[in-house]
């Protein structure tokens, strides 16, 4: 493996661990209490298992449908099979968590996501079908449930809001950076070194998501968000759309994020064709394990950030999207800067080396999107529909991830990229829109639009 690789993921490594090592009394200068400590890592513990469940099984899905004889056709329908369920049945599933239960919802998310596993061990494509279902369910609610839990059990319980910001980014460094890596070494050991077959990482998987599901059953207590009995799915849906109709920060946050994450699960499936045009010999775990560290530098600059009064959230995450549209800019100048090779197979090109830089700065913006978007989501997003509306928001995400699998042959490699950071740039312009209003009162409080539907239609809320 060339030194190049080693280099890039020494210095990542080098400076993550001096900003958390070296630097951890300047971040942790919010004093916090016995009883929120405990909280935060009881989550993180909790959020760190159900991300390994997920992490284990990101890098053998593929792999896992081709030694079952599928083509590249038949994988990408299952493909946005798991995205179209996420759309459709995930919404739903996801929304009922605030009439629910939250902690019902995530132990919900357990058990879909073990099905889903244990659906890997068939090669026939319909119960393969059946288990993406499950995956795309699952992943709705890996993404609203847990955190709507958190969000309102820590105010339940009377913590400071500012603490809020600690856990999220600590849970972002852990569970999508350090949790990982750890996970995709794990998986190579039990797929390359132990030879259990590509079907291995996801009994692991399973099995730390019934770790997670035990402790979320003995030390989670219930929360709601609104659990009238009155209220239908339909009226839940109704008043989550009211909501964001009426609220221009909240429609402006579910469009940042449905254009970042877009952009972002877009790079997903186009980084490996980027590095190797013809078929050079790349370390894609090696490279996997660099995105993430990349990753954790970026959250570990967010807790900084967040733990300060100033620069707001919505100010320096302005920049954060200019940069992150300007490392996705860089495949298409290497295309016209640097002269392609031809040669087949070899090491990474001189060009791809470039690229590889642009692609760790923009996993280091994605470290931190993550805890600064939950940061504006806790903020903006009413407590009652918390749940419903971050899987409204879900819904265009999974739209456009859906084309783009469809057409992902239709256009050449630059142009997707193009089209990512002119989206990234678009998240850039409404993110200034949204710092200049951020400090304005809501629209309308959401306990008064309940109210005036009450009142409009008596019948339905009695």
């Amino acid at each position: 493996m060339e030194l190049f690789y080693y280099v890039v993921f020494g210095a990542l490594a080098a400076v993550v661990a001096a900003l958390e090592l070296g630097g951890k009394s300047n971040k942790d200068r919010i004093t916090t209490s016995q009883a929120f400590n405990s909280f935060k890592n009881n989550y993180i513990l909790v959020y760190s298992l159900m991300m390994a469940g997920d992490w284990l099984q990101g890098p053998y899905v593929y792999y896992l449908y081709s030694t079952y004889g599928f083509g590249k056709g038949d994988i990408g329908q299952l493909f946005i099979a798991g995205f179209g369920s996420s759309m459709l049945f995930g919404t739903i599933v996801g929304s009922l968590a605030d009439k629910q239960g939250r902690k019902r919802a995530c132990v919900t998310y357990c058990i879909t996501y073990i099905l889903s596993c244990i659906t890997k061990h068939s090669p026939q494509y319909k119960i393969l079908m059946i288990g993406r279902v499950l995956g795309g369910i699952a992943t709705s609610l890996l993404f609203s449930a847990f955190e709507s839990w958190l969000v309102a059990e820590h105010f339940k319980r009377g913590f400071d809001s500012q603490w809020l910001s600690l856990t999220f980014s600590k849970a972002i460094f852990v569970g999508n950076g350090l949790v990982a890596i750890i996970a995709g070494l794990f998986g190579n050991f039990l797929v390359d070194s132990l030879n259990l077959g590509p079907v291995s990482p996801f009994d692991a998987a399973a099995c730390f998501l019934a770790i997670g599901m035990a402790i979320i059953l003995s030390s989670w207590s219930e929360n709601y968000g609104d659990a009238s009995e009155s209220k239908d799915l339909l009226t839940q849906f109704k008043g989550a759309a009211v909501a964001i109709a009426s609220d221009e920060k909240i429609a402006l946050l579910g469009a940042i994020q449905s254009l970042f994450e877009g952009s972002m699960y877009t790079f997903v499936f186009l980084w490996t064709p980027a590095l190797s045009p013809n078929d050079e010999d790349i370390p894609h775990g090696f490279i996997f394990a660099t995105f993430m560290l990349a990753s954790m530098l970026g959250s570990s600059f967010a807790a900084r950030l967040m733990a300060q009064n100033s620069p707001k959230v919505e100010s320096y995450m302005q920049v954060v999207f200019v940069v992150s549209s300007a490392s996705l800019l860089l495949p298409i100048l290497t295309t016209f800067l640097v002269s392609p090779s031809n040669v087949k197979g070899g090491g990474i090109s001189f060009s791809g080396c470039i690229q590889l830089l642009g692609f760790c700065t923009f996993e280091g913006c994605c470290g931190l999107f993550w805890p600064s978007i939950m940061k504006m989501r806790s903020q903006y997003i009413p407590e009652e529909a918390r749940s419903t509306i971050m899987n409204f928001f879900r819904i265009p995400l999974n739209i456009f991830v859906c084309i783009v699998l469809y057409n992902v042959n239709a256009f050449p490699i630059t142009v997707m990229f193009g089209m990512c950071s002119i989206f990234l740039f678009v998240a850039s312009i409404l993110q200034r829109r949204l710092a200049a209003i951020a400090d304005k009162p809501k629209a309308e409080d959401w306990v008064a639009m309940k109210e005036r539907d009450t009142e409009a239609d008596p019948l339905n809320a009695s």
